[in-house]
């Protein structure tokens, strides 16, 4: 019989990448409105000031202390920071559709620094589905043209970094998902991404004399309504979800389910910002995910369960 918290760490984690496939397509709305770094302080500050409403008003009790903040402190830094600000300006660059394909390769990432870091171990079928993952994303990078000072280039590169922060933080955070409580480690890592991306955008502005456009796109309803969707749904929520997840099931587990964020991804950039789906795209895309269903699912009787 299943283990419930199994079963509500895999609807958690379905819950996740329906809210991370979306978020792109939120990202690009967004970005039609003023830079990555306004975006990305803007969502963290409302994810913190959510936060901080919830904590005042009693609905949930923190108990942290600074010697917690230093130990959670460097998973913080590849989620949120590293990951979401590689990714937003990636996305200046390529489609979201195209930025969902490239994100497929967490689970590769993954597992190859769960095996460094956990000594996992996987059968030859399982190193086989690896390279045909990494060879679907290396066919897109060919089949675009494989130029090294176009702007498309850099938008994959930022985004395959985001993918491989996103690993980092897989990896790193079973761990701490087991010492500490859920709703502590998200407040941690709001809070970095809250102080950290405000100090850099206000950093921008001040350089460039336009700090009193700081809050200007708000008179956008549009950006509003993506901003709340990527500060209380695609940052706060998302950190919960990920927490509780990886402290019920192993990082390489709750990877796959970026699998689905592409695909949600994929569906909202064509139908909702009417992106190109290429061929090459959704040929790469295929080869990724069928490495990542093989990677997932052809594991050896010897290789080592984090459960």
């Amino acid at each position: 019989m299943e283990n419930p918290n199994k079963t509500k760490a895999y609807f958690s984690a379905i819950i996740y990448a329906f809210i991370i496939g979306l978020s792109f397509l939120f990202v690009k709305i967004a970005l039609s409105f003023t830079d990555p770094l306004n975006v990305l302080a803007h969502r963290f500050s409302i994810a913190f000031l959510t936060l901080v409403f919830a904590s005042l008003t009693g609905w949930v009790k923190l108990s942290i202390s600074k010697k917690d903040i230093l130990y959670i402190l460097p998973i913080s830094l590849f989620y949120p920071t590293f990951f979401f600000a590689f990714q937003v300006f990636g996305l200046v660059y390529i489609s979201s559709s195209e930025a969902g394909i490239i994100q497929a390769i967490v689970p590769v990432f993954t597992m190859i620094l769960a095996s460094l870091f956990f000594k996992e171990t996987s059968s030859a079928l399982q190193k086989t589905a690896l390279v045909l993952s990494v060879f679907g994303v290396i066919y897109i990078f060919l089949m675009q043209g494989l130029n090294w000072e176009s702007a498309n280039f850099i938008g994959i590169i930022l985004i395959i970094f985001s993918a491989f922060s996103s690993a980092c933080y897989n990896v790193m955070a079973r761990k701490i998902t087991k010492s500490y409580k859920l709703i502590d480690i998200t407040y941690v890592m709001t809070t970095i991404g809250f102080v950290s991306f405000n100090i850099l955008s206000v950093t921008e502005h001040l350089m460039h004399n336009t700090l009193g456009t700081y809050f200007s796109p708000f008179v956008n309803f549009e950006f509003v309504l993506a901003v709340l969707y990527l500060g209380i749904l695609s940052s706060l929520l998302t950190s919960l979800l990920s927490n509780y997840t990886l402290s019920k099931i192993a990082a390489s587990k709750m990877s796959v389910f970026s699998n689905l964020s592409t695909l949600i991804t994929v569906i909202a950039g064509s139908v909702f910002l009417h992106e190109n789906i290429e061929y090459y795209h959704i040929i790469g895309g295929a080869m990724i995910i069928l490495g990542i269903i093989g990677i997932n699912f052809l594991g050896s009787q010897n290789s080592i369960n984090q459960d």
